[in-house]
């Protein structure tokens, strides 16, 4: 009996950090990170101290939650740099980038805000970056990328495609794959293109030097 009770809150506390883990990720996609820790305590079904104990602050949960959806993205990046259609790569990213933000809005916070603790995912956003940067080199090196293209680009399509408002999942990825269509067709290279204005500073990084 006693080796029994002993095994019992080992196994219940593993089903509560499973239930918060769910409900966060759950919510996180639908509100992004401004969700609170209550509201997820409440969907999970355990109290705020449940919570805090298995995470003591919300980046302790934001970091375990995020971590298989900040893996995916990297994932299409490495996997459009082994393309070797350099524009189907870069395109490739565009259209897969912006599916996975409409469907889960917490993915697009942490790369377009300032975290509570941005080392957490400092090394994984600085690889994707690279690599999309390399990607873009690639595309403009062929002549298929317009060649004032520049790495905040990509900020920006994330902000506005995490503009997107609809009933749905389902409405949400096709108005997303419309969007991304659109932009697709605007980076492409034509020379009776007019020049873009100079770049803003994007992201959560604003300080960091000019970016190409």
């Amino acid at each position: 009996m006693a080796i029994g009770s002993s095994r019992k809150p080992r196994t219940d506390a593993l089903h509560n950090r499973r239930r918060v883990l769910d409900s966060a990720h759950t919510i996180f996609a639908e509100q992004g990170l401004e969700a609170s820790m209550t509201s997820i305590a409440r969907r999970a079904g355990v109290g705020v101290a449940t919570l805090y104990r298995h995470f003591p602050t919300k980046s302790d949960l934001l970091a375990e939650v995020s971590r298989d959806q900040v893996a995916e993205c990297v994932s299409v990046i490495d996997d459009a740099l082994d393309d070797p259609d350099p524009w189907r790569g870069f395109t490739t990213v565009i259209e897969k980038i912006c599916a996975m933000q409409a469907k889960d809005r917490g993915l697009g916070a942490v790369f377009l805000e300032a975290l509570p603790d941005p080392v957490l995912f400092e090394t994984e956003r600085i690889r994707a970056e690279n690599g999309f940067a390399e990607l873009a080199r690639r595309a403009k090196d062929v002549g298929r990328l317009r060649p004032d293209f520049v790495r905040d680009d990509l900020t920006l399509v994330m902000m506005a495609n995490r503009g997107i408002t609809a009933a749905t999942e389902a409405e949400a990825l096709a108005t997303s794959r419309r969007l991304s269509a659109y932009l697709i067709q605007a980076f492409e290279a034509r020379p009776e293109r007019a020049p873009l204005p100079p770049v803003p500073r994007l992201g959560p990084h604003p300080d960091l030097p000019s970016r190409h």
